[in-house]
């Protein structure tokens, strides 16, 4: 070995940590990436939860874990290890911005196993993981639920200009045309609006007084389309 590393003048830098530092930082990096992924499933609101989505909050933990094990304080080091991962381009699209907040999570936290702050590690996921549990147990920052999708399919010949005035008059405190489009190869005009129901208004009635406008074609009334993803 010592003859080839002569000949080919290879170094041996695998001496700048040692066997028992890669095995702590990996055992305890897997554990705490473990618990972000357990309080990310238990915290998950919406549609958009997907199990690779946890395996990657591991492996990104770990393997930033072994990135920071390389580079230990050798600034060189650090600067090609940014080159040559700068070339990487995420094509995923990123439903939920929380999602951000818990790779960011992820990614400190192997920083800190890498770098031998093993009790910084354990104590910013337990702080940040009761945090983020409170936040969600108590539902903090959240707004009352008031404006709602209405779509209304109707047909062509319609003038659907002020023909849902009166219905909306009666049954909603506000009410605003987003867009008009055709449907059903160019047969019909949907529109969509946002409105905001008056508190006391029959969400049924409303839908009946509406389909007796547009001769009983498809209407929908999307209640919680800013609380889940669509």
């Amino acid at each position: 070995m010592e003859a080839l590393q002569v000949f080919f003048k290879v170094q041996d830098l695998t001496g700048t940590f040692s066997v028992a530092d890669v095995a702590v930082g990996l055992t305890l990096s897997f554990l705490l990436s473990a618990f972000i992924g357990l309080l990310y499933m238990k915290t998950h609101r919406g549609t958009s939860y997907t199990q690779s989505y946890v395996h990657t909050l591991i492996i990104t933990c770990m393997v930033v874990t072994i990135i920071m094990l390389i580079v230990g304080s050798n600034i060189a080091r650090a600067f090609t290890l940014v080159g040559a991962l700068s070339i990487i381009r995420f094509r995923n699209a990123i439903k939920e911005t929380r999602d951000v907040g818990f790779i960011f999570f992820a990614m400190a936290i192997g920083m800190a196993t890498g770098t031998k702050f093993y009790m910084l590690a354990v104590i910013a996921t337990v702080v940040i993981g009761l945090i983020i549990l409170i936040m969600t147990r108590f539902n903090w920052y959240a707004r009352e639920v008031t404006s709602q999708i209405l779509k209304i399919q109707l047909k062509n010949d319609k003038d659907f200009e002020k023909l849902f005035d009166t219905v909306f008059i009666k049954y909603t405190d506000e009410s605003d045309l987003i867009s008009v489009d055709s449907a059903h190869m160019g047969t019909l005009t949907e529109l969509v609006y946002n409105v905001q129901l008056k508190k006391k208004a029959s969400k049924t009635e409303f839908i009946a007084a509406i389909k007796k406008l547009n001769d009983s074609q498809t209407v929908n009334l999307l209640t919680g389309y800013n609380t889940v993803d669509l």
